[in-house]
């Protein structure tokens, strides 16, 4: 008799503890779940918490639309130092001395680094130049060449603290964005250097940290209940449009054929296709006229056959 159990299918938000990576906690995920079909949505640096986004089974299909997300952090920099990973477990390049930070500091600070903005990645980060990974250039002495990015950061607090020697900071930013290329660049603003001392992921599009699970509590679940602290696959998608088609159209859609869908929503994008209450046949996209053709299937035949 087989011991495999059934694969699952949704989205686990993970609290990640301070020195793992996000590929230890997809590999720990694997082996609580007993599948090999699991991935994340964004990196979190290991020595960062909070919340991690993590897809199992089919929802892994789902991914790519997730991350786009904006997300919100809380960290803290530390001034009169910088390091070459730019956060607090890299080598101290320079120390310089942290001048008086008044609140008129403060407010230019926020208003530098608030908007469109334009951001050089840290040297340890993944970004290919010229086919290598900016990390690998860096673990062997050397230093990629890696030009400044336009992102988004809507919203950016920042208070002093630790006598002056930190600045405390909360930001709201669109994907792509380094939260320790921030603080150094906050820093250099500073005149006096700085690094990411703490980092802490509090939301990731519509998820918060405060609905998210520890490792350990996931694994003091029994395995046959752990199904249970997965959302549906399609959380976190509901700012994409949405359309319910019948049973036979969603047969068709899940087959690979195409359908005509009246009332079809006016985006170029992906649309969620449903069948029935809330059974997610795929992402389809629209082709001519009121046309819909599934990029990405979801739904078993068995599941439609219920629907």
């Amino acid at each position: 008799m087989s011991s495999q159990r059934t694969p699952h299918h949704g989205v686990l938000l993970v609290d990640k503890k301070p020195g793992w990576t996000s590929h230890d906690v997809v590999a720990k995920v694997r082996g609580l779940f007993g599948q090999k079909k699991v991935g994340h949505t964004g990196t979190l640096d290991p020595m960062a918490t909070g919340l991690l986004v993590v897809c199992l089974g089919r929802a892994t299909r789902l991914a790519e639309y997730m991350v786009g997300h904006d997300k919100t952090y809380e960290g803290t920099v530390a001034l009169g130092a910088t390091t070459d990973t730019d956060d607090a477990e890299g080598n101290v390049l320079s120390r310089r001395e942290v001048p008086p930070i008044s609140e008129a500091d403060v407010q230019r600070l926020t208003a530098r680094f608030t908007g469109r903005i334009c951001q050089v990645p840290p040297q340890y980060s993944a970004i290919k130049k010229q086919g290598e990974r900016a990390y690998a250039v860096a673990r062997r002495g050397g230093s990629a060449e890696l030009e400044a990015r336009p992102i988004v950061i809507h919203d950016l607090t920042v208070a002093v603290s630790h006598a002056g020697q930190c600045l405390d900071i909360g930001v709201h930013c669109g994907p792509g964005t380094y939260i320790r290329s921030l603080a150094r660049d906050i820093g250099e603003a500073l005149g006096c250097g700085g690094h990411l001392a703490s980092l802490r992921r509090t939301s990731a599009g519509p998820f918060n940290v405060a609905e998210a699970q520890t490792l350990a509590s996931v694994e003091a679940v029994s395995a046959a209940e752990r199904g249970a602290l997965l959302k549906k696959p399609g959380s976190g998608l509901e700012s994409l449009p949405r359309v319910h088609v019948s049973k036979e159209n969603a047969v068709r859609l899940a087959g690979g054929l195409s359908v005509e869908v009246a009332d079809l929503p006016e985006a170029a994008g992906p649309i969620l296709v449903y069948c029935g209450s809330d059974l997610l046949v795929g992402v389809a996209g629209r082709i001519e006229g009121d046309g819909l053709k599934c990029r990405k299937v979801l739904a078993t035949r068995e599941e439609l056959d219920l629907c």
